[in-house]
């Protein structure tokens, strides 16, 4: 269908847990690439496109004659779509089951497999299965280049230590942006990502950014890269980010400066990014916080309605690992910090329960999860303890009964501990 055009990708927190498995039981893991991968897939309608400018046919023009479309292209609308599909039904064809949880997860015996896009990672008891593994699907017409363990996947850097831990960096990414703010060796380094004196606002009266001659870069393309570097590899500037990327519709000279200030934060900070070392004791943890109108002022409030909203932010870790972090303005108004801090607990464990499902499923697979009891649970801490009396008990206050239906999800399996 010409109009249908979306194509899942393996989730981050899918990445990180198969690699953390890897290392708790010692699994081996192989990269692989689907060469030229959307026109391995067979085209599925009849498709034309225009002559590009001067060439010329031996039947005519681009003003008589257009071209047929043998296999898809890169830049075809739904071509993403149609290769996801097309490696799909070759691997189910090979005995792969699809996940219920994630999309884009793969099991087949002991053998677990991800995709994003064209980049796969094999996780299985042994390099030789592997490479078996490999030349079986090869035979099935498709294109798949061998690049061994995994050492860069979809631009994270992935280094294996030699005590087992693993390592995500992103330095071609950082250099890229340094490249594109321009900055100059004369900045000074900064030693946090913005200034701790200060929110970002909507700064009416400043300048526009692009009116401004002291910036050479495009503003959204910056806070996109550096949105990718926060959600990847880099979670101490997810807060920054966030900031950056709330202005992106009407940058002004503030938020330009605020971009400068974290380039030179990661000037220095280049080769730091998250490390994998597992801790068998630490189980299933997640962590939320709220700041309750942390960003609330009375000069910007007229200006811009959201400074009263509280920000989120929540860490969730499997076995001592990082595997999924945020930092997120709530959508409504609290009006208390149990509200705030309730409404942080909720969203974070949004993120926890499709994580527990997917441990369950890799579980229910055969494959061994770090998991003392029937079902995978996870151990939530919050340090308000209205949100947490709140959460246990379904009780109708006067200060809480505004609260939306949306936000008690978790509360029966809280009650189940689950």
């Amino acid at each position: 269908n010409y109009y249908k055009t979306y194509a899942p990708v393996v989730t981050w927190f899918a990445i990180r847990l198969v690699i953390v498995f890897a290392i708790l039981f010692g699994w081996a893991l192989r990269q692989v690439d689907f060469v030229l991968a959307y026109t391995q897939a067979p085209i599925e309608v009849d498709m034309y496109m225009e002559l590009p400018q001067g060439i010329e046919t031996t039947h005519g023009n681009s003003k008589t004659h257009v071209l047929q479309l043998i296999s898809n292209l890169y830049g075809q609308k739904q071509a993403g779509r149609v290769w996801n599909q097309y490696l799909v039904d070759k691997l189910l064809d090979a005995g792969y089951v699809q996940s219920s949880i994630d999309d884009c997860v793969f099991y087949k015996g002991n053998i677990l497999f991800i995709v994003y896009v064209d980049d796969g990672i094999f996780l299985g008891a042994s390099e030789e299965q592997l490479v078996r593994e490999i030349k079986l699907l090869q035979g099935l017409n498709l294109d798949i280049e061998d690049q061994g363990h995994p050492s860069d996947y979809v631009g994270v850097n992935i280094q294996h230590h030699k005590d087992g831990s693993y390592e995500f960096t992103q330095q071609v990414l950082i250099d890229t942006i340094l490249d594109d703010v321009g900055l100059k060796p004369s900045y000074k380094k900064k030693l946090i990502p913005m200034k701790s004196s200060r929110y970002l606002s909507h700064h009416i009266d400043s300048t526009p950014f692009y009116d401004c001659d002291g910036f050479q870069f495009n503003y959204r393309s910056i806070v996109g890269k550096l949105n990718y570097l926060a959600q990847t590899s880099r979670p101490d500037i997810i807060f920054a980010v966030h900031q950056l990327a709330r202005y992106s519709a009407d940058p002004r000279e503030d938020h330009g400066k605020a971009v400068e200030w974290l380039a030179m934060y990661l000037n220095h900070t280049k080769t730091l990014g998250v490390i994998f070392k597992v801790d068998p004791k630490a189980g299933f943890e997640c962590y939320a916080d709220a700041d309750f109108a942390g960003a609330f002022h009375r000069d910007f409030s007229q200006q811009d309605p959201a400074t009263a909203k509280s920000r989120s932010g929540w860490y969730i870790m499997y076995a001592g690992c990082p595997i999924v972090w945020a930092s997120k303005l709530q959508t409504l108004v609290a009006l208390s910090t149990t509200e705030a801090e309730y409404v942080a607990l909720s969203s974070a464990l949004r993120d926890v329960i499709p994580i527990m499902q997917l441990i369950d499923e890799i579980k229910s697979k055969g494959f061994q999860v770090l998991c003392t009891l029937p079902h995978v649970h996870c151990k939530a801490f919050e340090d308000n303890s209205g949100a947490l009396e709140l959460a246990r008990l379904p009780k109708m206050r006067s200060r809480t009964k505004h609260i939306a239906v949306c936000y008690h999800h978790f509360r029966v399996r809280s009650r189940s501990f689950l």
